[in-house]
């Protein structure tokens, strides 16, 4: 248990059996009436994010994430196998709490992994990665390296906007939060 007072960005709270982080906080003192904290929370799970508002000094039931840096390698059907890279542990992790970090995972890529109780909540990855392009189409003659964007399939199965200069076999750097093209490697 914790004190609204004591709240910081990052920090995980268990309220109505989700887990919640806090994104933002203020603490308010209005001229009348007592103080309060103004806070944005995100879901942990879904993602959804909504703004709560505590009285000042309220207690507020603290969660404990662990986050590890785990090495991820191989896909087990729907679920992505890692392994802890302290204890050599092995994780089984469902497809569904991996989502959309699947498109960029490589096989030996370290990636973050939270667990809250044994239970995988989320992975998180670097903000960008190398690939290597395995197909585009090539680009045409008269091209300009500052005109428009082809489709690239990556090595890990996902679809990049590229420039149309870039072609089949060269390496780019994709940020893995919005699958944004961020230039050669």
């Amino acid at each position: 248990m914790a004190s609204t007072n004591d709240l910081k960005n990052g920090l995980v709270l268990n309220l109505d059996g989700d887990l919640w982080t806090v994104v933002e906080f203020q603490h308010v003192k209005p001229g009348k009436g007592g103080a309060f904290v103004r806070t944005t929370l995100k879901n942990v799970l879904s993602g959804k994010v909504v703004d709560r508002t505590f009285n000042a000094g309220t207690k507020v039931e603290t969660a404990t994430v662990d986050k590890r840096t785990m090495q991820y390698l191989y896909a087990d059907g729907e679920d992505f196998v890692f392994m802890d890279l302290d204890t050599y542990d092995q994780i089984t992790v469902p497809g569904g709490v991996v989502g959309e970090a699947s498109k960029f995972l490589l096989p030996e890529a370290e990636v973050i992994v939270a667990t809250h109780e044994e239970a995988p909540l989320y992975v998180e990855l670097p903000t960008s990665v190398i690939l290597e392009i395995t197909y585009t189409e090539p680009g045409l003659q008269g091209d300009r390296s500052t005109g428009g964007t082809k489709p690239a399939t990556v090595e890990t199965g996902a679809t990049v906007n590229v420039p149309l200069f870039i072609s089949t076999g060269e390496k780019i750097k994709v940020d893995t939060r919005d699958s944004r093209y961020l230039g050669r490697a």
